[in-house]
C-alpha cells in the first residue's frame, strides 16, 4: 500500500534508489565523453561499454561493484585483525612475509604474498562477509542429491555454517588454522591450495563465480599488509565480538582497537597517543 500511494519508506526508498541510479548514469556518461575525447583508459567500466553492453546493464553492474566490494572487503578485514590479535604468530609470519617486499606493495609483489592470503580465506572461512546468499531457478531442475527444485524455487546456501562443518574441514574447523590452506600444512614451500569453490563459497561458484574476487584480494592484502608492516593492533576488550549475520555480515559495534608502532625488529611497540 505505501508503495502504491508513495508515501512513508517506499518512498523514500524510491528516492535513494533514483539518488544512486542518477549517480552512476553520471560516471557512466562522464567516461563516455572521455572516450570520445580520445582519454582512453583500460579500467573494468570501459571494457563494459566497448563490450556493447546496454546503459541500464552497465550501470546495474557498476552498482553491484561498488556495493559489493566496500563493506565486504571491509567486514573480512576486521574479523581477521580480530583473528591476528588473538593469534600473535600468525601476525608475525604475515609481518615476516611482507618484511621480506621490502618497501615496495606493488601488485605482483602482493600476488606472492601467499600466507596473507590463506589467512585471509582461513578468516571469511570462519566469519563470512556474506552469512548466506539464495538463488532462484530459471527453470525447473534436480540437484545432485536428487533434491527437486522447481521453477521459480528459491534455494539458499549457508557459507557461516559450511564454514564450520566438520565433514568439510575436519575436527579442527572451529579453529583459525591458515595452514590447511597449503598442501600438507607445508608453509615454506608456498603452494597454496585451490579448494573447490563449492566447499568455500564465499565468492559464490560456477558461471555466476564473483567477477570481483582477484581485485578484493588485493586491495585486502595491500591494506592488511600497509597496517601490520607499521603497526600492532590490540583489542580494547577481551570479550568475543558478536557476528551480525545481516545483508552483508559485520562484527556488532565494530572493532575497538590499541594501535602500536611496531619497532623495526616486529617485536617491540610504542603506543600511539
Amino acid at each position: 500500500m505505501k508503495r502504491m500511494f508513495d508515501m512513508g519508506s517506499e518512498k523514500s526508498l524510491k528516492e535513494a534508489v533514483k539518488l544512486v541510479h542518477e549517480s552512476v548514469t553520471e560516471i557512466i556518461a562522464t567516461k563516455k565523453k572521455e572516450i570520445k575525447k580520445g582519454k582512453k583508459s583500460m579500467d573494468l567500466l570501459v571494457r563494459l561499454l566497448e563490450a556493447g553492453q546496454s546503459e541500464t546493464l552497465v550501470r546495474d553492474m557498476v552498482i553491484s561493484m561498488i556495493m559489493a566490494g566496500r563493506d565486504t572487503t571491509s567486514a573480512a578485514m576486521t574479523w581477521l585483525f580480530w583473528l591476528l590479535s588473538k593469534q600473535r604468530e600468525e601476525e608475525e609470519m604475515i609481518v615476516k612475509e611482507v618484511s621480506e617486499k621490502g618497501l615496495r606493495l606493488d601488485y605482483e609483489w602482493l600476488k606472492e604474498m601467499r600466507f596473507l592470503k590463506a589467512c585471509l580465506c582461513e578468516s571469511m572461512r570462519l566469519y563470512p562477509p556474506v552469512a548466506w546468499d539464495s538463488k532462484h531457478a530459471i527453470g525447473a531442475d534436480v540437484l545432485p542429491d536428487g533434491t527437486r527444485v522447481g521453477k521459480g524455487d528459491r534455494v539458499t546456501y549457508f557459507p557461516y555454517g559450511m564454514g564450520r562443518m566438520e565433514a568439510l574441514w575436519g575436527k579442527d574447523c572451529l579453529e583459525f588454522k591458515p595452514q590447511r590452506w597449503f598442501h600438507e600444512d607445508n608453509v615454506d614451500n608456498g603452494i597454496v591450495k585451490c579448494v573447490n569453490p563449492y566447499m568455500f563459497a564465499v565468492f559464490q561458484a560456477g558461471p555466476r563465480v564473483c567477477l570481483g574476487r582477484e581485485m578484493a584480494f588485493i586491495q585486502m592484502e595491500y591494506v592488511v599488509a600497509s597496517i601490520l608492516k607499521s603497526f600492532v593492533i590490540s583489542p580494547v576488550s577481551d570479550e568475543h565480538p558478536r557476528f551480525v549475520p545481516l545483508l552483508t555480515a559485520h562484527m556488532a559495534g565494530g572493532f575497538k582497537v590499541r594501535v602500536h608502532n611496531r619497532s623495526t625488529s616486529g617485536t617491540e611497540t610504542e603506543k600511539l597517543e
